[in-house]
């Protein structure tokens, strides 16, 4: 009688999977259990999506996947095979062509600025893409909407005025822009 082979127990399972994130392929070998917050961070260092609560509730990990937001600790990154996914790294704007060096905050993120719609700054990143995701699905959104959609992530610092605010005077400024 044999013994059992261990190291076959001991490998985690492991896979190949492609992943296009901020429109940028990226090749990453990892468990098939590991979640898309997860690989974002620790494979791809792409460390703007926070993890928060790891349940799905606090939205600190919300990025988008075919421009729709999505919690990354609830998506296991083999789901996200064959989408287009979007973390917060995507909102700056390139200006020059020196790279990330030359890189702008997107007109959202000025807005959150200039309405002081972040404090401590955990959230935000999680805000951002949910706002980002829902104006280009809602571009005339009321502010009533905007609160509604916003109350789906958690804030301990702001209050959530001041995030409604800096989501609507984007939503405003886009219309304007649009308009011209």
């Amino acid at each position: 009688m044999t013994e059992p082979d261990t190291t076959a127990a001991a490998e985690p399972d492991l896979q190949l999977m492609t992943l296009d994130v901020n429109g940028e392929q990226h090749e990453v070998i990892t468990e098939a259990r590991r979640t898309l917050v997860d690989v974002l961070r620790h494979e791809l260092r792409l460390t703007g999506t926070h993890v928060g609560c790891e349940h799905g509730i606090c939205g600190a990990c919300t990025v988008l996947v075919d421009d729709r937001p999505v919690r990354a600790c609830l998506m296991f990154a083999a789901q996200a095979e064959g989408t287009r996914i979007r973390t917060v790294e995507s909102l700056a704007e390139e200006t020059g062509d020196d790279g990330p060096q030359s890189r702008q905050l997107s007109d959202l993120q000025r807005a959150f600025s200039d309405h002081h719609g972040l404090q401590c700054g955990f959230c935000t990143p999680g805000f951002l893409m949910l706002a980002e995701g829902f104006l280009a699905e809602r571009p005339g959104a009321t502010k009533e909407e905007i609160r509604e959609v916003v109350a789906a992530n958690l804030c301990r610092c702001t209050g959530y005025q001041s995030i409604v605010e800096a989501i609507d005077g984007c939503a405003t400024a886009r219309r304007a822009a649009k308009e011209r």
